[in-house]
């Protein structure tokens, strides 16, 4: 089980590793398992719907299994199989780098984070540093 402490501080690592790299203002979320919140961030500047994009890369790939990074692979080839998904899900599925599977070291999923703000491959970037920093392992797909 992924704790409010190692949430936060996934969210908390990300926004820095952000800062550090002068990245657009984000917003970073870390969902559990079962796709609720457990930590939402949205910096001073972060557009309107970042958090809701954050959630939905995050939602995606737990509802996938896999990380946004293979997942934006596969939209690419199979963009029909992704506009299905968008519609079952009522659009809560973004398959997009920026959204990272969250496992222990032994390969049990614990959670996913989203991050959303800036390019994907940036987004993808700080959500793997956010992970690791927790001491987890970062499924970016």
């Amino acid at each position: 089980m992924l704790s409010l402490n190692q949430a936060s501080e996934i969210v908390d690592a990300a926004l820095n590793n952000a800062r550090e790299l002068n990245l657009r203002p984000l917003t970073v979320t870390v969902l559990d398992p079962g796709g609720h919140s457990i930590v939402v961030k949205r910096e001073d500047g972060a557009g309107i719907l970042r958090p809701q994009i954050a959630h939905a890369k995050a939602w995606g790939c737990l509802g996938t299994g896999q990380g946004g990074a293979a997942g934006a692979r596969h939209a690419t080839r199979d963009p029909a199989f992704f506009a299905t998904l968008a519609s079952i899900s009522e659009g809560r599925i973004v398959p997009s780098r920026g959204g990272v599977l969250i496992r222990d070291a032994e390969g049990t999923l614990l959670g996913a984070v989203g991050v959303s703000g800036d390019r994907p491959e940036n987004d993808e970037t700080v959500a793997v540093a956010g992970v690791e920093k927790a001491g987890l392992v970062a499924d970016a797909g």
